[in-house]
């Protein structure tokens, strides 16, 4: 673990204050927001998966689709998103893709799963891979 500074620290309590917004309002606690290089926040959100009825409402996901719509590659690399807790897979897949640089969260997902425990998930089944001569035509083409 990196150390924090002073701005990463205040940037972290407020995401934690987002975090505590979205539990207000009824949603899960999660808060996150995007800083710039210069130290600005560009973005914040919070969770609405309850309020939006969208299990993807996740607010480190939202962040991520508004910095690729809205930041090009070079600001996106230097760019810092804070969140109250560790991004899920989900969320951590899409932040790579954005390109952003740099997550600073409070809670690992450890930490939250012993505070606040989720019951398991139902077991999903995968099948593949197959179909490779067929499937392959379609990512070659590009």
């Amino acid at each position: 673990m990196s150390v924090l500074t002073e701005t990463d620290e205040r940037h972290l309590r407020r995401a934690v204050a987002l975090a505590v917004t979205a539990r207000d309002a009824g949603d899960g606690p999660f808060g996150s927001l995007l800083v710039d290089a210069d130290g600005r926040v560009v973005a914040e959100e919070v969770n609405t998966e309850r309020t939006d009825d969208d299990i993807t409402a996740h607010p480190e996901l939202k962040l991520a689709r508004w910095a690729a719509r809205n930041l090009g590659a070079d600001a996106a690399a230097v760019a810092t998103l804070y969140t109250s807790c560790q991004p899920c897979a989900m969320c951590a897949t899409a932040i790579e893709r954005a390109g952003l640089g740099r997550v600073v969260y409070a809670l690992s997902t450890d930490q939250l799963a012993a505070l606040r425990p989720m019951p398991p998930y139902a077991p999903v089944a995968y099948a593949g891979p197959a179909l490779l001569a067929e499937a392959r035509i379609a990512v070659e083409a590009t």
